[in-house]
């Protein structure tokens, strides 16, 4: 059997994280969110197919050409968007084999495969997918479900309970006839939802497995969040492969990667975990639910809380950054501050796609991109994107979000911004 993982999105919620890169290539506790997914299906299949389009150079030099001993297959997505389209991609692939399909930019646990194969074999499915009950399907697409059977999927109905779709799935071969027969939805995408109830409307039997264990969507910043926390929180084990100093106090679980170096002083409280050839302290404080990657520098008086810094970045000097991400490769001056609460301690809004959502938390800090450079005494407000490529200069206080690429500079008391170069 097959595993073929839809990665060809961009991830457009998810800038400016993804300015540069696959949104399913984005570290979360120092591992690709894709990673998760390959891991979760390698005991099932003996070859993954990797549905690709924006940016694949990115996912291949990533991954390489296999996973586990097991080859990787790399699949240019047809012209059109949406699931369905993704998945007929890979249909000179799979054959005439039975075959599984994952979002590649979900998180979830191993049983939940374990339930779509079982139900998909005892009740010799054409379609199996995986489902999830949910107190609002404001998000979701509502699942109709009848016993095992699937009845129907309808657009979101609201803040309602029911039965929410959660993109893993088992198919037989013939999905690709009614795949063909799709048309377009009103969002000008070729959805397979639309493709399940062609299917069930000729007769064909779609089952369900429900699953009741952890599932994350990542779809905006603040999903990388909760994830990261989930995983310190519940798969981190306590490991010191690098060198840790006189003076250093350390609260497991604490993971530190070989080539490591915590200088006196420095004081962790796990979960936290800390990647290859980083610099760390001396002096500073690293409070839980911290992934800090490869080849980084968190320096002396530096405090770092609940948040995820990427490999190559850097917080070297007097530094806080709470609930926060921090992009590849990345540098913030001394006195840099990320706020990540309001006054009046309402939940954080971002801007996502021109307008604002509430991210249901009331502690968010910045979103920062890759190879940011941000000046001295720098102060961020809760939930501001700081784009890719740009330059933040000393003093400036960043109350709005920065786009990619925009030099940000004070000067005679005004705040200039324009495109660098």
């Amino acid at each position: 059997m097959k595993g073929v993982i839809l990665a060809a999105g961009r991830g457009e919620r998810l800038r400016p994280l993804t300015d540069d890169r696959p949104k399913v290539v984005l570290k979360v506790a120092n591992r690709p969110v894709v990673e998760y997914v390959l891991e979760n299906l390698d005991p099932f299949v003996d070859e993954f197919v990797m549905v690709v389009r924006y940016e694949k150079e990115k996912l291949v030099e990533t991954l390489g050409d296999e996973f586990n001993g097991k080859p990787i297959t790399y699949v240019e997505q047809l012209p059109g968007n949406g699931t369905a389209k993704a998945i007929e991609s890979a249909e000179g692939h799979v054959g005439d084999e039975n075959f599984i399909v994952v979002n590649g930019d979900i998180y979830f646990e191993i049983e939940a495969i374990k339930e779509l194969i079982s139900v998909f074999r005892r009740e010799n499915a054409d379609v199996a997918l995986v489902l999830k009950h949910f107190d609002d399907l404001s998000h979701f697409g509502e699942v109709n479900v009848e016993g095992d059977l699937v009845k129907g999927v309808k657009e979101k109905p609201g803040k309602v309970p029911g039965y929410a779709n959660l993109g893993i799935y088992a198919f037989r071969p013939a999905v690709f006839e009614f795949i063909k027969r799709t048309g377009l939805s009103e969002r000008g995408e070729y959805e397979i939802t639309d493709t399940l109830n062609l299917m069930i409307g000729a007769g064909r039997k779609v089952v369900h497995a429900l699953y009741g264990g952890y599932w994350n969507d990542i779809g905006r910043p603040w999903d990388l969040l909760g994830l990261n926390e989930y995983l310190l929180k519940n798969k981190l084990e306590h490991r010191v492969m690098g060198t840790v100093e006189e003076g250093v106090t350390i609260v497991p679980p604490v993971e530190i990667g070989e080539g490591t170096v915590v200088r006196s002083g420095a004081y962790i409280v796990g979960p936290v975990k800390i990647g290859r050839n980083s610099k760390i302290g001396p002096n500073c404080f690293i409070r839980p639910y911290t992934s800090i990657g490869d080849n980084c520098h968190v320096g002396n008086a530096v405090e770092v809380k609940n948040s995820i810094i990427m490999d190559g970045s850097n917080a070297p000097h007097l530094n806080y950054v709470g609930d926060s991400i921090v992009g590849e490769n990345t540098n913030l001056g001394a006195g840099t501050i990320t706020a990540n609460l309001r006054h009046d301690r309402g939940n954080i809004r971002v801007e996502v796609k021109g307008r604002l959502e509430d991210s249901g938390r009331h502690k968010l800090g910045a979103i920062i991109g890759h190879g940011v450079k941000v000046g001295i005494n720098v102060t961020i407000y809760p939930g501001r994107k700081i784009g890719s490529g740009s330059f933040i200069g000393p003093g400036v206080i960043v109350d709005e979000n920065v786009p990619s690429g925009t030099l940000v500079v004070v000067k005679q008391e005004k705040i200039l911004r324009g495109m660098k170069g």
